[in-house]
Order: structure tokens, then sequence, then C-alpha cells
């Protein structure tokens, strides 16, 4: 699959579309959960690696509460709301610095993660439509002038 990023600018906030919940129902939480480990394990070993707990257990505790969010947004069982509250994804961003270079290096080791999995080409898309568009909400910090 061809995996596009699309061009942004800081501060939009496009409309974004929730993934097909058919992607849960392939992958199951199980394997929402080894998608969402996988991509982690790529950031960390990433040019963004900073951005990420170092710490095993805080590590495994950002992976748990991405996967909540994910199966939660995939049609799945609130688990987010349940142990975290509300997403505000962009409120919880704050504290990171995420530029638009830092979201490229996340969504290129997403396609990695994605490319593992075994859905089929249109949930493929469907979920990466999800991720580069969700992406664009959480960059917060302009690129450094050199």
């Amino acid at each position: 699959m061809q995996y596009t990023i699309s061009e942004t600018s800081m501060g939009n906030r496009p409309n974004v579309s929730l993934p097909n919940p058919i992607i849960l129902a392939t992958l199951k939480e199980e394997g929402m959960r080894n998608l969402i480990s996988r991509h982690y394990d790529l950031l960390v070993e990433s040019k963004i690696k900073d951005l990420f707990p170092e710490n095993e257990q805080s590590l495994a505790m950002a992976k748990k509460h991405s996967a909540d969010f994910f199966i939660q947004i995939c049609g799945g069982p609130k688990y987010f709301n349940e142990s975290r509250g509300a997403p505000r994804m962009v409120a919880r961003h704050m504290p990171f610095k995420i530029t638009p270079s830092a979201r490229v290096v996340w969504l290129e080791m997403f396609a990695k993660a994605i490319e593992e999995t075994n859905l089929s080409e249109e949930e493929k898309k469907s979920f990466w439509d999800y991720v580069d568009i969700f992406s664009i909400w959480m960059i917060n910090t302009p690129e450094p002038i050199n």
C-alpha cells in the first residue's frame, strides 16, 4: 500500500474520520495491541525516541493507553475512557514538543507496523487515513530554526 503523508501547517485542524470498525474485527484486541506495541518499539529506536519513555514499565503503560485508545476509536470497548477519562488527545500531548518532522517519523513508523499486520489493503487504508489526519492535530511546536 502507498502510505501518503498529508501536507499540513501548524495549527491546521482538518476533519478526521474514524477508522472502519472492521479493522478491530480483523485484528481483534490482541492484534491491535500487537500493532501498537510494534509501533512503539519502532519509535523508541527512531529519531524521535526522546518523546517516549525510556523506562520499560512506563513504556508498557504508554503502549497500553495507546492501544486502549485505538481499540476504542475502532469501535471496541471504551477502555481508554474508563481508565483515563475523555481522550482530549491534543491536551494530553501538550507536554511533548511535537514538530511537523516528528509527526512524519511517527507516521513512518506506523506505516511499517501496519504493513506487518494481516489487514486487507482497504483496512490498512482506512486505518492510515485516520492516523495521517489525527497526527496533524498533535503538532504543537514549529520546526526549530537552524
